[in-house]
């Protein structure tokens, strides 16, 4: 009778938590004002060391090291929170697999590691979790939802991936004849010598990512040549569909010690509230306005020069950007980066201030060195960062390939290759 009950229970519990999922979005969102620096990345033997920020969430199946979810919550009150993990397909659709079938225990994770913010203007709880082992490559997502009422304040995309099959790629200035000073271009191909394929020509899906950002992705590719012999897969294509803008290189600011002005700060302003960064002014670097500098792809780091200790020192500060640009009232602008989940949301929406003929947006943002750059959307267009920003072939990127299979009578589409590819890299 008890086991029966304890089934039963267990259904219950299933059915509330998929309900529950299915107002989760499948993407990184954050849900609550709130909640603030969303971070999800390969913990390092150096829990405090700020380079962690700098890997996307992607590891090997088998690594011994878990994937790290880090958040603060500006409410300043303590608040319980929960996460569980959903399998999503390699379209980032919910797979149909159980959670029995990728978990090794129950789908619900308790966040107990937290600590209260020390000696800034702005209080803040920081909450922390190491991400519990899983059996199956593929897409995921976390999300984080309150045990007060339930609902979710963020979720987080995350991968793991095996190495059955292998891929050599290379990047390169892109072929096209108007895009060969603009775009860059990745060729690829992919040896699946010793993993059982069907059909070659259609049973894989890749997909090309740029700068790890899941707004810069090319997919459903199909390979050009099949060498069936050789067991490999060729991807060159001729019809530019493997290329992608080469943007810019990221505009950025220092703000890791707040004694004085880092690079990118124009002036501080201090008060009991916070402390107040204005950024110097940016103008459009769309023509002839390349410039090879060091930056972080549109990532950031979060730290605290005096202390060390960003997670819980690091201050949060009300930054202003201002783009010089004349007024354009059929034009969006936007500043973004890693920072908003490369969102475009009102909290990163620019008005136009006419007394200094600028737009201007003001962010909370906490202490860090943080990577950013202007994005247009005019009408229902896509959203272009080369309108403010311009597009450069010599810009340094990185891309990843990822490779998707769905085995024979299985149910979700699993990760079996990964690589990364380095373009024009100078440090």
């Amino acid at each position: 009778m008890r086991s029966i009950s304890l089934f039963l229970w267990l259904i219950l519990i299933g059915g509330n938590a998929n309900a529950q999922s299915q107002n989760i979005r499948l993407e990184d969102y954050i849900y609550n004002d709130k909640i603030k620096t969303v971070l999800l990345y390969p913990a390092l033997e150096d829990p405090e060391n700020p380079t962690r920020l700098l890997t996307p969430a992607i590891k090997p199946l088998t690594s011994p090291a878990p994937l790290v979810l880090e958040f603060d919550d500006l409410s300043g009150q303590f608040a319980g929170y929960r996460a569980k993990i959903i399998h999503c397909n390699a379209d980032w659709t919910k797979s149909n697999l159980n959670d029995i079938e990728f978990t090794f225990e129950f789908n619900e994770y308790p966040i107990n590691d937290y600590q209260q913010a020390f000696s800034t203007k702005v209080p803040y709880f920081h909450y922390k979790l190491e991400l519990p082992k899983l059996k199956l490559s593929g897409n995921y997502v976390i999300y984080v939802y309150s045990d007060r009422d339930r609902k979710p304040v963020l979720s987080r995309r995350f991968m793991l991936y095996e190495s059955r099959v292998n891929i050599d790629a290379k990047a390169r200035f892109s072929q096209g004849i108007q895009q060969q000073f603009s775009d860059q271009q990745i060729d690829f191909s992919v040896d699946y010598k010793g993993y059982p394929l069907n059909a070659p020509q259609t049973d894989l899906k890749v997909v090309l990512r740029k700068n790890f950002r899941f707004n810069e992705i090319r997919a459903n590719f199909k390979p050009t040549n099949v060498r069936p012999f050789d067991q490999i897969l060729e991807y060159t294509f001729f019809d530019l569909e493997n290329t992608f803008p080469g943007g810019n290189e990221f505009r950025y600011f220092d703000s890791r010690s707040l004694t004085g002005r880092g690079f990118g700060v124009n002036e501080i302003e201090r008060s009991d509230e916070f402390t107040r960064l204005m950024l110097f002014p940016d103008k459009s670097r769309a023509i002839n306005a390349y410039i090879q500098t060091d930056d972080f792809n549109g990532q950031y780091i979060v730290d605290q020069r005096e202390s060390g200790n960003g997670s819980v020192e690091a201050d949060y500060t009300p930054v202003l950007f201002t783009l010089k640009t004349q007024q354009d009232p059929e034009a969006t602008f936007y500043v973004n980066g890693a920072f908003n989940l490369w969102q475009l949301n009102d909290a990163n929406k620019m008005t136009y201030n006419v007394a200094t003929n600028a737009y201007e947006v003001e962010m909370m943002i906490k202490q860090g060195v943080i990577n950013y750059n202007y994005t247009t959307v005019r009408g229902g267009q896509k959203a272009d960062e080369g309108y403010i920003e311009g597009n450069y072939g010599a810009t340094e990127n990185d891309y990843d390939i990822l490779i998707y299979h769905r085995p024979h009578a299985g149910r979700a589409d699993l990760l079996i290759g990964y690589r990364t590819v380095e373009w024009n890299r100078r440090r």
